[in-house]
């Protein structure tokens, strides 16, 4: 597609663009991903949102374990790899890292980093239950960055200037929610490789250009007339799916699935939700970003995300889930082990659990796992 070939392009010259701005004074945003940094509150500041999203490289995850254990998780020591390289490219050009704090594994790169690095490191608290008192909490918290990034920045954030960013963002997640919800159809018009890959740019591409594409990739599926795919359409489902991390994709689509549908708490955006415009802006945010989204696998109870998996297997009418977690992420790996019974009573779905820590010598084990997978459903 014209307009992915677009994006492609853009990304490559966008560290050029960053570096053009903090010339011209413009404050950087980093943050990890997760899906409860408010980005609009950063635009709203005039600074520029960046989410460290890398991953797949096995080589800066073993440089993590100079500084911290190898229990942590395989992203996450990804990440303090990148940042104590001092030559990361994206994590050399931030202004701030701001941590929303979900569990120990993302404590870690706040903390490691925090000791280790000159970054300026911001972190947020995230509770693990919804209810009144921990939305409070959570609104506390972004209030907190709102007031560290109108410091930093030198600009106030007015309610005008913040219902400006949400039209943007909630135009971003709106493109991103119907260019998804078109591979219900029987014809997958993208694949899920390119969606994905729309879905990394949008935390990456400068949002009027994010918008820009997207629309223009809406349109051109809209008149595509895609053949009807013959492989199982598959769910994948996981902890995190990083912008690099591209071989589970890979080995699915090569063993003749087809991934429709997919629901990660880190790496792919959450965009079935929007911020609704109304009353108190801020409240807004934090019942759109805490409230009303999937929660990620350690929230407590854990039943609201396994719920919503069985949803988008029906929904999307999949013939396999494919569960992808990376090693050591411990609420994760809990529920592999008791969501498959959960699944084939609700929907009759089979499931396969699969496990990385971005090695290379994983890839042919992986690789047989997926194709049995596979073949079993075709049979």
């Amino acid at each position: 597609m014209e307009a992915m070939d677009k994006l492609s392009g853009y990304l490559r010259t966008r560290l050029v663009d960053l570096r053009k701005a903090k010339d011209e004074g413009r404050k950087i945003i980093g943050y990890t991903p997760g899906g409860y940094l408010p980005e609009e509150l950063v635009l709203a500041s005039g600074a520029i949102p960046i989410c460290l999203i890398r991953g797949g490289d096995h080589s800066v995850v073993e440089l993590a374990g100079a500084y911290i254990c190898r229990w942590i998780d395989t992203f996450c020591r990804a990440q303090i790899g990148y940042g104590v390289s001092g030559d990361d490219p994206y994590y050399s050009i931030i202004d701030l890292l701001a941590v929303p704090i979900t569990d120990n594994h993302i404590r870690a790169i706040s903390d490691v980093l925090d000791y280790n690095t000159d970054i300026e490191i911001f972190p947020i608290g995230i509770p693990h239950m919804k209810e009144k008192t921990t939305l409070d909490y959570y609104l506390h918290g972004i209030t907190r960055l709102k007031a560290k990034l109108e410091e930093l920045t030198g600009v106030e954030i007015t309610e005008s200037k913040l219902r400006e960013a949400i039209s943007l963002c909630n135009r971003e997640r709106e493109l991103l929610r119907k260019i998804s919800l078109m591979r219900k159809s029987e014809s997958v018009p993208i694949s899920s490789r390119d969606f994905v890959a729309l879905n990394h740019g949008s935390f990456l591409a400068d949002k009027e250009v994010m918008v820009e594409i997207l629309e223009s990739v809406y349109e051109e599926l809209k008149e595509r007339r895609a053949p009807s795919q013959e492989g199982p359409r598959i769910l994948l489902t996981g902890s995190t799916l990083a912008l690099g991390d591209s071989r589970i994709l890979d080995m699915i689509e090569e063993a003749g699935g087809v991934v429709v549908i997919e629901e990660f708490a880190e790496g792919i955006k959450p965009y079935w939700e929007s911020v609704k415009p109304d009353g108190d802006l801020m409240e807004a945010l934090a019942d759109c970003y805490f409230m009303r989204r999937v929660p990620p696998a350690w929230f407590r109870p854990g039943r609201e995300r396994l719920d919503s998996l069985i949803k988008l297997a029906k929904d999307f009418n999949v013939a396999g889930v494919i569960w992808y977690q990376l090693m050591y992420r411990e609420s994760y790996k809990l529920e592999s082990y008791y969501f498959p019974n959960m699944l084939n009573r609700e929907t009759g779905l089979p499931m396969l659990t699969v496990e990385s820590d971005y090695d290379p010598s994983e890839v042919g084990s992986l690789r047989t796992r997926i194709e049995t997978f596979i073949e079993t459903i075709r049979r």
